[in-house]
């Protein structure tokens, strides 16, 4: 750490988060799930997809789930759980080797007898160790080897339940082996006052600490605490033990009475682990798991092995969020860290804090019903989004200026831009005043002349007003051709384009399948495609009619898109008559609704996706009828076909 004059000090950031890493960017993440709204997704299903997929430099859920299980398959791949008794049949074999090299050089009965009860061991090691319980040994090496696996056992089996007593225990005494038994006999006086309830256990619970609270590092506060941890370690073991074949099960429980020469520990353990089990039966006390690795792990390591897979589960249930409720705080940064290091837990927090943006940020609402929708304000986002790239397309166009300038006379909008040749907008005199003054101060000063470069010109919006009825076809072939998510996304371009440049202008949008349905903004992002037959292009025209008139100072303009020939039309008592192929009554109905549009001066534009003959020879028709055109743009360029026709309409009226 390195300490500066002015007495600040600078080093290494270690409490969380990185303070100075830039906010989650908010606008790219709406723009993902706007696109999969727009596709027909839910918000909140988008909303999950874009946390299950990540954003540009941070990890998704699903990167993290993936890491976890391959975590999790590392654990089980690498290591086996035999090793405590590879460990006592090793010790075993080294004792009975030095007993026999002892015996060997001996010629009396004695050393004959020795080796002939020796030869006649069981071939099983907890078998050979309780044979071995009672046997004299001559060899020193063989006693001490004989009682280092007795240790050895009795260490493994307490470091599977309690913190760090394998350590403590490495030279065990007598006296260590005594305070042992009292330390579980006391617990488990404990634990049976607690499960029946005695008054005192607050008194009880105290001086059990005061007695033996070196043996628990994690410090409980209650009984409760106590036994949640002894638990917890103690399903841990069972697991372990349900992971090994029943041989190894029935080899351990035998050796288990052989802990320090002293069976009263594997009692206590017993005693124990059935009384945590009647606490806690919520524990996972059944599960198993498949170790098929080379490295033994003892009992102690292999609970431990067992405890990072629980954690691991877990983390993959909390990463998965799909239980109720469930949000990206609910996961566990700390294990996360553990397991897959400090990156995975800042990328977790990233993903929680956009979350957590996306709603405080008012990008998401409540319906009538419950259902998360988008906001206003998120429709706003998504419309500059997919204005901007209409902009940008009628802007590619070869031999045309920018179509969504706001004219060339008439109101003020507040805004300029540079000029170019050919505008005939007046000039923005204080801008051009000010760029001039600011480009001669970067040139070292001097007498301020202007430039063609420093005018800027005053944009400008027709006076004019217009009532426009967007007309989008929502039938099922919109859907299985492609041209669901464009049609959306022309909806916003031309919502956001009349809301904050012509706000003047009445902007409807009909819907059309089997049935027509004026609707807001939100609840056609939000559509979800269904399987419906019916073009009912007579409906919509009939309520693209009918909000013309509600507007009768104003330019009328009607833009229909669809890809299918009218297959429907409404009778008088309001139900819909389908037909396939189109009947005469259905084209009869549609072609008369055009007529009455044009008497009332509008202009019709249709917007056909596809090259069906048929559908191509009805619109051209219907177009005549109207006086107006048709245009065929691909499901790309639908929206710069749309925003392009409304604007050269409204410069015309």
């Amino acid at each position: 750490m390195t300490t500066v004059p002015e007495g600040y000090s600078y080093g290494p950031w270690h409490d969380g988060p990185d303070p100075l890493a830039p906010p989650a960017d908010l606008r790219d993440a709406l723009d993902e799930i706007g696109r999969d709204v727009l596709a027909g997704s839910s918000p909140r299903s988008a909303l999950e997809e874009l946390l299950r997929r990540g954003t540009r430099g941070t990890p998704g859920l699903d990167e993290l789930t993936r890491r976890v299980w391959r975590r999790r398959a590392e654990i089980q791949r690498r290591h086996r759980l035999d090793g405590t008794l590879r460990d006592v049949r090793r010790l075993l074999d080294d004792a009975l080797d030095a007993e026999r090299a002892a015996l060997f050089p001996d010629p009396g009965d004695d050393a004959r007898f020795r080796e002939a009860r020796l030869d006649a061991l069981p071939t099983g090691t907890a078998a050979a160790v309780r044979e071995l319980a009672d046997y004299d040994w001559v060899s020193e090496r063989g006693r001490e080897n004989y009682d280092r696996l007795r240790e050895l056992l009795g260490r493994e089996l307490l470091d599977a339940r309690f913190s760090g007593m394998k350590d403590a225990l490495r030279r065990t005494t007598p006296e260590d082996v005594e305070r042992v038994n009292q330390l579980l006999a006391d617990l488990n006086a404990l634990l049976a006052a607690h499960a029946r309830g005695a008054k005192d256990i607050d008194e009880r619970f105290a001086e059990f600490l005061r007695r033996h609270g070196e043996f628990f590092p994690e410090r409980p506060r209650s009984v409760e605490e106590l036994i949640d941890v002894l638990a917890a370690r103690a399903a841990a073991a069972q697991r372990m033990l349900n992971s090994m074949t029943a041989e190894q099960r029935a080899d351990l429980a035998e050796l288990a009475r052989e802990a320090f020469g002293d069976p009263r520990l594997a009692q206590q353990l017993s005693t124990l682990d059935a009384q945590l089990r009647a606490l806690r039966p919520g524990e996972d006390w059944t599960s198993s798991a498949r170790f098929r690795g080379g490295d033994p792990l003892g009992l102690g390591d292999g609970m431990r092995a067992m405890t990072e897979l629980a954690e691991l589960d877990a983390l993959a249930e909390q990463l998965a969020q799909s239980y109720p409720g469930a949000r990206l705080e609910d996961i566990d940064a700390d294990a996360l860290a553990r397991q897959l290091g400090a990156d995975a837990a800042v990328d977790a927090r990233r993903l929680a804090e956009l979350e957590r943006e996306l709603r405080a940020q008012g990008l998401f609402e409540r319906g009538a019903d419950g259902s998360l929708r988008l906001s206003p304000k998120a429709l706003r986002r998504l419309g500059e989004t997919a204005l901007a790239d209409v902009v940008r397309s009628l802007r590619g166009r070869a031999g045309e200026r920018d179509t969504a300038s706001a004219g060339a006379a008439g109101e003020p909008t507040g805004t300029s831009r540079p000029w170019r040749f050919g505008d005939t907008q007046p000039w923005e005199v204080s801008r051009t005043v000010r760029n001039a003054v600011l480009r001669t101060a970067s040139r070292g000063g001097g007498v301020v002349r202007l430039d063609v470069s420093d005018v800027e010109v005053a944009e400008t919006e027709h006076r004019a007003r217009a009532a426009v009825a967007l007309c989008v076809d929502t039938s099922w072939s919109m859907v299985q051709e492609g041209r669901w998510l464009p049609m959306k996304r022309t909806a916003l371009a031309l919502h956001q384009l009349i809301a904050t440049r012509f706000r003047t202008d009445a902007l409807q949008l009909i819907t059309f399948g089997r049935y027509a349905t004026p609707v807001e903004l939100a609840e056609l992002v939000g559509m979800e495609g269904t399987w419906e037959q019916g073009t009912n292009a007579h409906h919509a025209l009939l309520l693209a009619g009918r909000h013309l008139r509600r507007h009768p100072d104003a330019l009328p303009v009607v833009l229909l898109v669809t890809d299918g020939e009218p297959t429907a039309h409404l009778d008088r008592d309001g139900t819909a008559e389908f037909a396939y192929p189109p009947a005469p009554r259905t084209l009869a109905a549609t072609l008369a609704e055009v007529d009455r549009l044009a008497k009332l001066g509008a202009a019709v534009t249709v917007f056909r996706l596809g090259d069906d003959p048929r559908l191509t020879g009805f619109v051209d028709l219907l177009a005549r009828r109207a006086g107006g055109r048709v245009l065929a743009p691909d499901a790309d360029g639908l929206g710069a076909a749309v925003v392009g026709d409304y604007l050269r309409t409204r410069r015309a009226g």
